[in-house]
């Protein structure tokens, strides 16, 4: 997941790098390094906001920062969430498959939403996929289809290993386009 994330805030400032204007003097590899900081992701320039929080900013029609990094540090802490904080796990026990289930629909919400989301002039507030005017490109695509399929391979394994199920309710979610909210019990 680390380098699925990685690789995505590369591709995310190479098509929007406006974005990355937005705070001068600083480059890629230090927003690669900032989002690789251990632990929790909290920073100032995102209010503070952490996981579906920073997530929900990125997509504020009056967000004036950086949404590249709002996506990321929000994503990065949410996929980590779903891990219970672990920076490496040999034993997939402690894991809760919801939570890894949850974050697995809420990487489709973001898939769905950096399609669609739109600012007050029609525009995309992020470029992701090609525009109608551009030869195809569904390489952001594959990012979220590897990313999903990890999170929901280790959700219905560990599920399955604890002889539990996860709820598949809360798939309605993608329709209202909504973040499915995330339990961060675990300290870092």
């Amino acid at each position: 997941m680390n380098r699925l994330l990685q690789a995505l805030l590369t591709k995310l400032y190479k098509r929007n790098p406006r974005e990355l204007q937005k705070a001068p003097g600083v480059s890629v590899e230090q927003r690669q390094r900032q989002i690789a900081t251990p632990g929790r992701l909290v920073f100032a320039e995102l209010d503070n906001r952490q996981g579906t929080d920073a997530l929900e900013l990125a997509f504020d029609p009056n967000f004036s920062g950086d949404r590249v990094f709002a996506v990321m540090a929000g994503l990065t802490g949410m996929v980590r969430g779903s891990y219970g904080w672990q920076r490496s796990s040999f034993s997939l026990i402690p894991l809760d498959p919801q939570q890894l289930f949850d974050c697995a629909r809420n990487l489709e919400i973001l898939a769905w939403r950096l399609s669609n989301r739109r600012d007050a002039k029609g525009e995309l507030l992020l470029l992701t996929n090609s525009r109608a005017d551009e030869e195809e490109n569904l390489s952001f695509e594959r990012l979220y289809g590897k990313m999903i399929a990890v999170q929901d391979l280790l959700a219905f394994v560990l599920a399955g290993k604890l002889d539990r199920g996860v709820s598949r309710v809360r798939r309605g979610a993608l329709s209202s386009a909504v973040f499915l909210p995330m339990v961060y019990n675990h300290q870092c």
